[in-house]
């Protein structure tokens, strides 16, 4: 059992949900930072973290062709920068609950966009899980995400500060984030799954490469906007350098490398129905860590909520370990 890949692949996406609930934090405590700083400045430390990695892995790298280079440029521009410019900018707008309320329809998002999508020319051919397979999972995850949501809709109606214009804005920048991670990682797994010989460690670092030169445009962009403008903002790295600085470094290392080399070597084993699902794991992570800057236990439908999640993952596992789904996992 604890040998089988789809155990292992489960591991890895966990691994991967505890880091990459990280990069909500750091809206919240750099509240003065712009979001396309921060979005840079996250990845400009990603590509800088891949540089000395790309020497550990230059075997891997000398094997992929120039399609592979401009594939990884397309997964780091969309899942990479876009997307947390988009997230960065709802956080700072609606705070940390909301945007994490609509990131976590991302694995009911993702299944039903992976199963809709099928099979790819060039990638294995996975034994399809049924409609009647997965609804009870899918079901149990809606069901508990909208249980989060009213908890965090009603804390928003209680509050006579509130600005619905600028939450209503927030709300749909952190679609388009949905948008931009609903694509990435099903356009991720398509690539590792059609390179089984790849490895995932190398194709990590192969995007963090590849982010390099955008975040360092986008940085640049920035910086002479600010000027333009007449922005009064301390540049290169703001009002507070060095926590800035650090905090960009440990996002970058821990979400952005360390996290996608986990969501790889989850990709490689998981049918993309089954790893979409288990992106669930990146909500509950970035729930815990809100509550824990807020200082405060749950409420009691909230913690429900959660359990719901939990069993709709455990649910999609025991769908995924079906006689089907065995058999597309040979190996």
């Amino acid at each position: 059992m604890f040998a089988t890949p789809v155990f292992s692949g489960t591991l890895f996406a966990l691994a991967a949900g505890l880091m990459w609930g990280l990069v909500f934090v750091g809206p919240l405590l750099l509240p003065e930072y712009p979001a396309a700083l921060q979005s840079f400045g996250r990845y400009l430390a990603f590509g800088l973290i891949a540089l000395p990695l790309a020497w550990f892995d230059r075997a891997t790298l000398r094997q992929l062709t120039r399609a592979d280079w401009r594939e990884a440029l397309r997964l780091a521009l969309v899942g990479n920068v876009v997307y947390y410019l988009f997230l960065a900018s709802a956080i700072q707008r609606t705070g940390g609950p909301l945007p994490t309320m609509i990131i976590g329809t991302l694995p009911v998002v993702i299944a039903i966009t992976a199963k809709a999508r099928g099979h790819r020319a060039g990638t294995r051919r996975e034994a399809p899980l049924r409609w009647r397979q997965m609804a009870p999972s899918l079901a149990l995850i809606a069901l508990g995400i909208a249980l989060v949501n009213q908890v965090e809709l009603e804390r928003l109606r209680a509050d006579p500060g509130a600005d619905l214009g600028r939450y209503a804005l927030g709300a749909l920048l952190a679609v388009g984030a949905v948008a931009c991670w609903t694509w990435y990682p099903i356009r991720n797994a398509e690539w590792l799954r059609a390179h089984p010989d790849r490895s995932p460690r190398g194709w990590a670092t192969a995007q963090g490469l590849a982010t390099l030169p955008l975040a360092l445009l986008g940085y640049a962009l920035t910086w002479a906007w600010f000027a333009a403008s007449g922005v009064d903002f301390a540049m290169p790295f703001g009002p507070r350098p060095w926590f800035f600085v650090g905090l960009m470094a440990a996002i970058g290392l821990l979400a952005s490398w360390l996290g996608t080399l986990c969501w790889n070597e989850a990709s490689q084993r998981l049918p993309p129905t089954i790893a979409g699902q288990l992106i669930v794991f990146e909500t509950l992570s970035a729930l815990a860590y809100a509550f824990v800057l807020r200082g405060h236990w749950p409420a009691t439908p909230t913690l429900a909520g959660i359990v719901l999640l939990v069993a709709g993952v455990l649910w999609a596992l025991r769908s995924g370990t079906s006689p089907e789904a065995a058999e597309a996992h040979p190996n």
